[in-house]
């Protein structure tokens, strides 16, 4: 019994946790865009195979997942991931936004990260990275603030 009620809190635990990490990122597009232009941060878009690309979920665990990225994200991007799973189930409608922003941005392969202006101009394109959160957080500052004239 004490194991059963052990692995039923286990699971509510991982199910809270699922849920937490789809409300930080938007599955939306439109609805990134207007929070982009309400706040005024970049949208950073993650084209992934989510449940299939090993870059991917690398990428994931080791920087997406971080508190140093979730920190500097919460106060400096709008987070938005255009998914292309295998086995996971996506509606119809985002499955279409998805191929739409993948053409439009001429996506090639993934992981590919696209941090876009909140008038959606692209300010840079990027992807998985070796180094760490921290590393990444850093890599992306130099993406948004340009290059630097001498």
């Amino acid at each position: 019994m004490k194991k059963l009620i052990f692995l039923s809190l286990l699971m509510l635990f991982f199910a809270s946790c699922a849920s937490a990490q789809t409300k930080t990122w938007n599955q939306d597009f439109k609805k990134a865009m207007a929070e982009s232009q309400k706040t005024g941060k970049p949208i950073l878009v993650d084209f992934a195979g989510s449940d299939w690309c090993s870059w991917c979920i690398r990428l994931e665990k080791e920087v997406f997942s971080r508190p140093a990225f979730q920190k500097y994200a919460k106060k400096n991007l709008v987070l938005m991931l255009a998914d292309f799973p295998r086995k996971k189930k996506l509606s119809a409608e985002v499955i279409a936004q998805n191929e739409e922003l993948s053409k439009k941005y001429s996506i090639e392969g993934y992981p590919t990260v696209v941090l876009l202006s909140s008038k959606g101009e692209t300010l840079g394109v990027t992807g998985y990275q070796q180094g760490g959160a921290e590393k990444y957080v850093e890599h992306l500052k130099g993406i948004i603030s340009g290059p630097k004239s001498k």
